[in-house]
């Protein structure tokens, strides 16, 4: 029974699509790889450069970026070629931004990096913007959702890998030399402390890079799955006015905009809130750093386990009902990552991650129901919505550089932002549960 099922998942009309399957699922994990390896490094560089933690930000302000600029872009690349194509040029950009990464260190500047992870990040739009749909095209559409959950599964594992990698190949090899006494530097000294560091940095992306440039290679001579429509034809315009006039897909697009910005805000400044917790208790800033990192883990294997919890839920529950369930808890959870001052608080920012599980596809699949032949591009504004990533973070960053705010830690105050996120995500939930049941 159970080969009997397998096989039903990824295959369709007598043809098998294991292999197409595997390897653009590996991209799952490759994009999860890139987005966890990164958020870190809004740290890292502010210690490395000497910058307040919203110059730092910027790193998120290119790296959503990109997502932002080129889904559309892709959407229409793919509809005029193919979904393989899409993936190719998606892995191609990928590798580009990352082997953008040696001649930035021999800069020695910020700015280039930021030019680097937007390239990268280029290449990430167009992977979800082809990789998302091309899943669902590999067999029968009875089963498509399953499939899609099933190669979804892997993005939070390479998640996982990217919040080792940062943690074991950059954060623990930096100086340990903490901000003050950097600053402390003269010229000289500062600038050779700095390009040790932007040594240690590049060391995982160019290695990156070689790994998804040998993905592309392999793609490209495996024999892939064509797409099923016919016409090639692209009406960018009419199909955005369309899409944008069916309510609960234009109200996903703000829902995912506000998932994604408070998803990165969580696991971005998890560091900051950590190693003010930490230092507090007496703890140098770089070991306190590295155990915020830790947690960061926790956290993210937390949401790898939550995410097949709650898809089993999914058999009982109506996603509305389990996204409004979800959003409400996490809003619980973020006035306690405000309110406590002490270790609580760290552990009610690492349950946040149990309740974001499922929000990113649960929003996904919802704000695309009954959209028929326009899902591609529905789908691209979806992964457009990613901008969230890069619009938010920047305002709790420039409150965190204040260090306190009426009488408490400024990074405490800072989640404010995301708890005003998830009542926007609770709205969409409970809206679209109420939809579903007038619908009946």
């Amino acid at each position: 029974m159970n080969n009997t099922e397998k096989t039903s998942i990824l295959s369709k009309d007598g043809v098998s699509y294991l292999v197409p399957f595997i390897l653009i699922t590996s991209c799952f994990a490759l994009w999860g790889l890139a987005n966890d390896i990164t958020n870190p490094m809004v740290k890292a560089f502010s210690k490395i450069f000497r910058m307040s933690v919203t110059d730092g930000a910027l790193v998120q302000v290119a790296f959503y970026g990109g997502y932002f600029a080129m889904a559309f872009p892709a959407a229409m690349f793919v509809r005029k070629y193919s979904y393989k194509a899409g993936v190719l040029m998606g892995l191609g950009l990928y590798a580009v931004g990352a082997f953008l990464f040696f001649p930035a260190m021999l800069t020695g500047s910020y700015y280039p990096f930021l030019i680097a992870y937007f390239i990268l990040t280029c290449g990430l739009s167009f992977l979800e913007t082809s990789s998302n749909p091309y899943i669902l095209s590999m067999g029968t559409e009875e089963t498509a959702t399953r499939r899609l959950n099933l190669a979804q599964s892997f993005n939070p594992m390479g998640s996982l890998l990217g919040m080792y990698v940062a943690m074991n190949f950059i954060q623990n090899r930096l100086n340990p030399m903490d901000t003050a006494e950097r600053a402390s530097l003269s010229a000289e000294d500062f600038e050779a402390v700095r390009n040790a560091d932007l040594h240690v940095l590049i060391g995982p992306y160019l290695i990156i890079g070689l790994v998804v440039l040998c993905m592309l290679f392999l793609i490209r001579m495996v024999n892939m799955p064509k797409n099923m429509e016919q016409s090639h034809d692209i009406h960018f315009f009419a199909t955005l006015k369309r899409i944008f006039t069916v309510k609960h897909y234009r109200e996903g697009v703000i829902a995912q905009f506000f998932y994604v910005g408070a998803q990165i805000m969580c696991w971005t400044f998890i560091i900051q809130y950590g190693t003010r917790l930490f230092m507090a208790s007496g703890m140098e800033e770089k070991a306190a750093e590295v155990l915020s990192q830790k947690y960061n883990i926790i956290a993210m294997v937390i949401f790898c386990c939550s995410r097949f919890i709650c898809t089993f839920i999914l058999r009982y529950l109506s996603p509305g009902l389990l996204l409004k369930a979800l959003a409400i808890a996490a809003c619980v959870f973020t006035a306690g990552v405000i309110g406590f001052q002490n270790i609580g608080g760290m552990y009610c920012l690492v349950a946040v991650s149990a309740c974001m599980s499922l929000m990113f596809p649960t929003i996904y699949g919802i704000a695309l129901e009954g959209l028929g032949d326009d899902v591609k591009f529905g789908a691209a504004g979806l992964i457009m919505a990613i901008r969230g990533g890069a619009r938010l973070p920047p305002s709790p960053a420039s409150s965190i550089d204040c260090h306190t705010l009426l009488g408490m830690p400024a990074v405490n105050l800072s989640f404010i932002l995301p708890f005003i996120c998830f009542v926007v995500i609770a709205l969409y939930g409970h809206r679209s549960y109420r939809r579903r049941q007038c619908s009946r």
